[in-house]
């Protein structure tokens, strides 16, 4: 056996003995590596903490058999050895676990259906989540924004619930686009079972993606738990509709704690299913959009394919690395400080405080009383 295969057959054991997120095991496959970890694991030879997230299912040895079981439905086990693995935006769960933020510690690994790779379709993606009993408003919104997104090269990420979920993923594959499905079930259960055709056509030209074994059934706080995967494979959350309390919220704010772009569509004033986009544009939390042009500006992508080939394709083209990384930590709603800006972007503080003020001068930031935020582009 390789050290890749070795690699992948214990991060399939581990996956199936702890609930995710299980911050101290994946913390414990960090320090000594999965093949390690697995050993100890199935003696109980592991620190405290990791023997209390994996003791209900130490010895659920099934790590074969769920691999077999996979390839027998088309689906791969993507691990962070793999050069298809998503290792820049799942960043962003590590820099706010080791910020405080609860219950955001990285996947150990990822099931995968469909020819779609995980380190592509991230780039640039955008979620566009909402209200499963969405009006028709909502769902109409959705699936436009869905397919307008998808025809201009944007994939796009949701959860494959019904309501605004389905209208997106529905609008990305009618414009032949990328789309994927994150589930908070094993990838092959066909959960909704209503939405099972719309799954399988997502896994023909997209991908299915979870981080919990074959035939795992679905449960609420697994689909919690998903939210911070849709938030972090993501450069921006759309919510079209939600509630005042709802797993759209939850996404919307999981994505806020990670530093990405936050947007609500607004609805009518009398609609219980805009109530939560309202609140979320009110307090702060989200930037209010209306079409596919200002999620894109919003979320940094201010030019789009088929724009002139002549000219930046966005103005943040002529950035530095270091400096673009810096500017992507920006938020457009709240300032930041420069010790935050410099945990999101991996920058030194030292050399965030030498760029901000570059930044401010080309029109990228601005000051404030309480750090830097993202200064809005002029129209």
């Amino acid at each position: 056996m390789s050290e890749l295969e070795a690699e992948r057959l214990a991060r399939s054991y581990l996956l199936r003995v702890a609930e995710p997120p299980a911050p101290a095991l994946a913390g414990f496959v960090d320090e000594v590596g999965p093949v390690v970890a697995a050993e100890r694991v199935r003696r109980a030879d592991c620190p405290p903490k990791v023997r209390d997230e994996t003791a209900a299912r130490r010895a659920h040895d099934y790590a074969e058999r769920d691999l077999e079981r996979a390839a027998a439905d088309e689906t791969r086990l993507v691990i962070p050895e793999d050069g298809e693995w998503p290792a820049w935006p799942l960043l962003s769960l590590a820099v706010a676990q080791r910020r405080g933020v609860s219950g955001v510690a990285p996947p150990l690994a990822l099931w995968v259906r469909g020819p779609a790779r995980l380190d592509e379709a991230v780039d640039q993606a955008i979620a566009i989540v909402g209200a499963r009993a969405a009006t028709g408003y909502g769902e109409h919104h959705a699936a436009e924004l869905g397919y307008h997104l998808a025809s201009r090269g944007i994939p796009v990420f949701s959860g494959a619930a019904y309501g605004i979920d389905g209208a997106a993923h529905r609008g990305a594959l009618s414009a032949d686009g990328t789309t994927v499905a994150l589930l908070g079930c094993g990838a092959d259960v066909g959960y909704p079972a209503q939405h099972a055709t719309l799954l399988r056509n997502i896994g023909k030209v997209g991908a299915v993606v979870s981080e919990y074994p074959p035939g795992t059934s679905p449960a609420r706080h697994r689909f919690l738990v998903r939210n911070r995967l849709i938030a972090a494979l993501t450069e921006g959350t759309v919510v079209v509709e939600a509630g005042r309390r709802s797993g759209a919220r939850n996404t919307a704010s999981t994505a806020g704690a990670l530093g990405k772009v936050v947007m609500a569509m607004p609805g009518p004033v009398s609609s219980g299913m805009s109530a939560g986009c309202h609140a979320l544009i009110r307090e702060g939390e989200a930037t209010l959009v209306t079409s596919v042009d200002e999620i894109l500006e919003t979320a940094g992508r201010l030019g789009a394919p088929g724009a002139d080939p002549s000219k930046p394709r966005r103005r943040t083209d002529r950035l530095g690395p270091e400096a673009l990384r810096v500017h992507d930590a920006l938020s457009a709603r709240s300032a930041r400080p420069e010790e935050r800006l410099a945990a999101e972007s991996g920058v030194p503080v030292e050399r965030v405080r030498s760029l901000l003020p570059e930044l401010e001068l080309d029109g990228f930031a601005e000051r404030s009383d309480t750090g830097w935020r993202r200064r809005a582009a002029k129209t």
